[in-house]
């Protein structure tokens, strides 16, 4: 048998598709594309109109991170050392101050804190502790003696509030002056110029509500919903709901 006879069959019925057909199909919309494109345009819709919806209504509401607070290690007004470690995990109101400051500029400032304490009954931190400190600027004259009884002058409850001084004024200036970031300047013995304020510290050590007029006023019942703003992200931001409170951090939904 010759090779010829061998050689496989070509199909001469095969049909060549016609080129004006070729060209109709081409120009036939794709159905499946245009279907996705159409979904990932919805998509993309309903996006844009639930991040709108989250800004303009805050479902949840944080408080910015300003920066971390400072490290320190400084005494109480009962001579003990305290560091700022022992803060961790809990909320930490700060204000900063001299006891030989005459009212009205400081006491305003110490009553505020002291009606905070008072009233910490009526926020719910979630079992996250609260605390407060009192940085003098003024070391060389506010002993811890001199501190426990200006505790005591003002009423405050020492088992959660602490008045520390240092024996080093430069080690006073790094912390309140560099760390804090509070302006004071001593203008004669037992005279200083500075600008009131209180700082919240959050419980990984991070500043989150600065109180001086310029960035929020200092009021009472503004302290008191930050610390419930605080203690609820604390509480709440895990698992899914940590991604809504990102959300809020990233678009700026920041409590009043």
């Amino acid at each position: 048998m010759s090779d010829a006879e061998n050689a496989p069959q070509t199909d001469e019925t095969t049909e060549t598709p016609d080129v004006d057909e070729i060209e109709e199909r081409q120009l036939l919309p794709n159905f499946g594309g245009l279907r996705l494109l159409y979904i990932v345009y919805a998509a993309f819709g309903l996006l844009l109109a639930l991040t709108a919806a989250f800004v303009i209504y805050k479902p949840i509401k944080v408080l910015p991170r300003v920066r971390l607070a400072p490290g320190f290690i400084l005494t109480n007004q009962d001579g003990e050392t305290m560091n700022n470690e022992q803060f961790r995990g809990k909320i930490t109101l700060y204000n900063f101050t001299y006891t030989r400051c005459q009212p009205p500029k400081c006491r305003q400032f110490d009553t505020i804190m002291k009606e905070v304490q008072d009233r910490m009954s009526e926020v719910e931190t979630y079992g996250t502790p609260v605390e407060f400190v009192t940085i003098t600027f003024d070391p060389e004259h506010d002993t811890p003696k001199v501190l426990k009884a200006y505790a005591e002058d003002i009423g405050a409850d020492t088992s959660t509030w602490h008045f520390l001084t240092s024996d080093d004024p430069q080690q006073i200036r790094r912390v309140v002056g560099t760390g804090f970031q509070v302006y004071y300047k001593e203008r004669g013995p037992g005279d200083f110029e500075f600008i009131p304020t209180i700082i919240m510290v959050d419980g990984w050590g991070i500043v989150r509500g600065i109180y001086n007029g310029r960035i929020y006023v200092a009021d009472a019942d503004r302290i008191l919903n930050h610390f419930n703003v605080i203690a609820s992200e604390a509480a709440f931001s895990k698992g899914a709901n940590k991604l809504g409170y990102s959300a809020a951090h990233l678009f700026l939904c920041y409590a009043d």
